[in-house]
């Protein structure tokens, strides 16, 4: 008898409506918070790097979580939303990288969730439940 709890698609399903409709609402609040993407550039300034990278925020925030929720190309959405965290830990959360919160959990949490659920959708894909199936 087949355990009604295994089920993969559902799982990946699950797992790319949550990582993607979550980091979707950071690039939400960034397209409609101008000031957010000064923020940024002057990160990437302190690095030399050119302001108009700030503009990758809308792949790694908007584009790629619609991908991911949508199953269009999801492994390229979870490589995106993996490298757009790797530039929010070094431009942003450096000083933290190491840190605990004073309830003892790692001031990084949210950051890690995204980057390591990126990671995993990269690798897993998008599953039957998308409407590119991969």
């Amino acid at each position: 008898m087949r355990n009604p709890f295994q089920n993969d698609a559902l799982g990946k399903f699950i797992l790319r409506l949550t990582v993607g409709t979550l980091i979707l609402l950071h690039g939400v609040f960034k397209m409609l918070n101008p000031g957010s993407l000064e923020f940024i550039s002057k990160q990437l300034a302190g690095f030399n790097l050119p302001a108009v990278l700030a503009y990758g925020v809308y792949v790694g925030e908007v584009i790629a979580p619609l991908m991911i929720i949508l199953g269009i190309f999801s492994r390229l959405g979870g490589l995106l939303v993996f490298g757009n965290m790797i530039f929010a830990l070094v431009l942003a959360h450096r000083s933290q990288l190491f840190s605990l919160t004073s309830n003892g959990g790692w001031a990084l949490e949210l950051q890690g969730f995204y980057l390591f659920s990126g990671l995993a959708i990269l690798f897993l894909g998008s599953g039957k439940m998308a409407i590119r199936p991969d």
